[in-house]
């Protein structure tokens, strides 16, 4: 096996991103779908083995609409997805589609602490287009504030890091 070096590689535009950006939303909202699905059918067992209460709410829904562990549990799911990808390979199941490698400068992988500030603070892919106020060094403010950039793989480089995994 050919070791790939991941330093000097150019760093991924706007659209390139948002290109990735769409396919992992609409996984991760496939994640929170599931996700709901589970805590729906437990709150209804719980409600109708008599656990729990609905109290001033019509209906489970509401019930877990305004549950704050509810919605920390979902806030995990969507953070546990980039998390985990961006800490193991660099590579959302977006990225490897489009080519993408988030990373630190010097090619390794991010840690945890910096996955956890860069999905914060990519302000739901908004934060992709700080890239055109500063079109030179393209660096998102996800990447500006977690100290990585994202890089565009050669289509030898993507493959290396599919068949890895």
């Amino acid at each position: 096996m050919v070791v790939t070096s991941y330093t000097g590689l150019p760093r991924a535009g706007v659209m390139r991103r948002l290109g990735a950006w769409l396919y992992d939303v609409l996984v991760v909202v496939s994640l929170l779908m599931v996700a709901g699905f589970i805590f729906f059918g437990l709150t209804s067992l719980a409600l109708s083995l008599g656990w729990i209460t609905l109290g001033p709410y019509q209906d489970t829904a509401a019930l877990l609409s305004a549950n704050r562990l509810y919605q920390l549990s979902l806030l995990s799911v969507a953070l546990g997805f980039y998390c985990w990808f961006w800490r193991t390979s660099g590579q959302t199941i977006g990225m490897r589609a489009w080519r993408l490698r988030v990373q630190n400068t010097d090619g390794s992988r991010l840690r945890l602490s910096q996955c956890l500030i860069r999905a914060l603070s990519a302000l739901l892919g908004l934060g992709n287009f700080w890239i055109w106020l500063n079109p030179r060094n393209r660096l998102a403010l996800q990447d500006k504030i977690a100290d990585c950039e994202m890089v565009v793989l050669t289509k030898e480089q993507n493959k290396q890091l599919l068949d890895k995994q």
